[in-house]
């Protein structure tokens, strides 16, 4: 059965945008699952359904929030192994492999995080978001590895929800990019929007978009005779944004180690070592690794945090470089 929410507007209320008045009323709900209920015409103001979440709301008006029966998920289970970090009764800690998406999409409908959590968890998953995405509170891309969170239930789906929305989870990533970060240590903070040129990629704006801050520092430089200059880096973020460490990295000039969409065009070094050209050109994933997860627990209010190690490909392209950079 649907849910109703009727909300009246106070005067200390007015003048607020309708999804963000929505989510301080019910702050169970997060914010973007509000905006995703207004987009599907699911609010009426004062009986006439509106679609646009930042409306303002006036004194007096009327809100009535629908929100649907959560829906049964008709994926296929995958029998895939999950490298599980941590679990509980309501959430599961998953450190994923490159080279698998996060949820079904074009061209790929079972062989995803997503359907490997139906056959590991079962029906044991949030169903509030896209029918299907159970459990996915946030993504990292296919060529990126490293820790995930999954909600077991909505409830916990809701309260992690709400704590990417106010950027307080702990978000580390390790990666290793071409030449020098300038400064080496820093943040960089722009606008990212979907590209003009390719609607596949994002770019950074100073105009349109979304914020996005990214906090980075450099961690090892490699740098001789037989070494094309690399820079080990650690970003922590303050947002989310898609391909966000890329974007940033590449609006810096510095980008990452084997990423196919937002790369410089390998070139050929004179005296390149031969085994490090062979790894780096045989390296079929982008640098970039989720290497520390933390938050607040959704139950009992326990800051926790998770970290994993670099994947073997990538620890062996630095344990080259180290051998070669003494």
């Amino acid at each position: 059965m649907n849910k109703i929410i009727n909300l009246s507007v106070k005067s200390e209320e007015n003048n607020q945008r309708v999804d963000v008045f929505i989510s301080k009323k019910e702050n169970l709900i997060s914010r973007t699952r509000i905006k995703n209920l207004i987009l599907k015409n699911k609010l009426k103001l004062n009986n006439r359904v509106i679609v646009n979440p930042s409306k303002k709301v006036s004194t007096g008006d009327k809100l009535v929030l629908e929100i649907p029966e959560p829906k049964k998920t008709s994926l296929k289970p995958y029998d895939f192994k999950l490298d599980i970090i941590y679990e509980d009764e309501n959430l599961l800690i998953i450190n994923k492999p490159a080279g698998i998406i996060m949820h079904p999409g074009a061209g790929n409908y079972d062989k995803t995080i997503v359907n490997a959590l139906m056959h590991y968890c079962g029906g044991n998953l949030s169903n509030i978001g896209d029918e299907l995405r159970p459990g996915i509170i946030h993504r990292i891309d296919k060529d990126t590895s490293g820790l995930i969170v999954i909600a077991k239930n909505n409830a916990t789906h809701e309260n992690l929800s709400t704590q990417f929305n106010k950027h307080t989870i702990t978000r580390v990533y390790q990666l290793l990019v071409w030449g020098k970060l300038r400064p080496q240590s820093g943040c960089i903070k722009t606008l990212i929007k979907r590209s003009s040129k390719n609607r596949q990629l994002m770019e950074a704006s100073q105009f349109k978009g979304k914020i996005a801050v990214t906090n980075y520092k450099t961690l090892e430089v490699f740098e001789n005779e037989k070494i094309p200059t690399l820079s080990l880096v650690e970003c922590r973020l303050e947002t989310g944004r898609t391909h966000q460490i890329r974007v940033h990295m590449s609006y810096k000039g510095n980008n990452i180690l084997g990423d196919k969409k937002y790369r410089k065009k390998f070139k050929k070094f004179k005296n390149i070592d031969a085994d490090l050209e062979r790894t780096i050109l045989k390296l079929n994933r982008q640098f970039l690794h989720a290497k520390t997860l933390g938050f607040t627990h959704p139950v009992n209010g326990k800051v926790i945090e998770f970290s994993s190690f670099l994947p073997q490909e990538l620890e062996n392209i630095l344990k080259r470089l180290r051998k070669l950079n003494k």
